[in-house]
């Protein structure tokens, strides 16, 4: 399942032959919340690898499967942040953007505020709907984008600025005041490449940087 979460690629059969080895019996299953979870890792990934190649008929298919599993999962193991990351990104794929699937992107946050891994995946997501979110899960999601500067992932909290964050860009960017200054200033430079020019607490970029 580590080699799922880390987004290494997978043959359709191999992901096949992996989950005919999952036990089917409800009462197995009941005694094992990790095969539950393992299940609904695998279907998540067979579903993104079948992602454009199927018939809409089996692509939905797929994903009432797999929205199945991880509702499965979540039953067991209420606490699961990535799940309910998963289970989020589903409902709006499937049926667009509704307030009720904003729920599932508040447990998220809720059962894993400030995992590094998660944040990865989830902080774009997450700015992508930041005015449906709570005042609470709001600055959850403003500190994640902070924890990810200073943890040196200065390239996806760019991109996560210049992307779904940018209508919140002075509240992110004010958010970095308490950062490293060296991660600080090559968040800087690394948005002065793409013209933009963004002040950052306590960086003083040579105004050439930005001609």
């Amino acid at each position: 399942m580590a080699h799922i979460l880390a987004d290494d690629r997978f043959k359709a059969a191999t992901l096949n032959e992996v989950l005919a080895m999952v036990p089917t019996s409800p009462e197995r299953l009941r005694r094992r919340s990790d095969w539950v979870r393992a299940e609904a890792l695998i279907r998540l990934r067979i579903a993104e690898e079948a992602l454009g190649r199927q018939s809409p008929g089996e692509a939905d298919g797929q994903a009432t499967a797999l929205d199945d599993k991880l509702k499965s999962s979540l039953a067991f193991n209420p606490t699961d942040s990535f799940l309910w990351l998963v289970l989020y990104s589903l409902e709006i794929t499937r049926h667009g953007f509704e307030e009720g699937a904003v729920g599932f992107l508040s447990k998220s946050y809720e059962t894993g505020p400030l995992e590094g891994w998660i944040s990865l995946r989830r902080n774009n997501v997450a700015l992508a709907a930041f005015a449906s979110l709570s005042a609470g899960t709001q600055a959850v999601v403003v500190a994640e984008f902070s924890a990810m500067v200073d943890s040196d992932f200065v390239e996806i909290a760019a991109r996560n600025l210049m992307g779904g964050g940018w209508k919140e860009k002075d509240r992110l960017v004010a958010s970095l005041a308490n950062v490293e200054l060296i991660p600080r200033e090559a968040f800087a430079k690394r948005l002065s490449r793409e013209g933009l020019k963004v002040s950052i607490p306590g960086v003083y970029l040579d105004e050439r940087l930005w001609r």
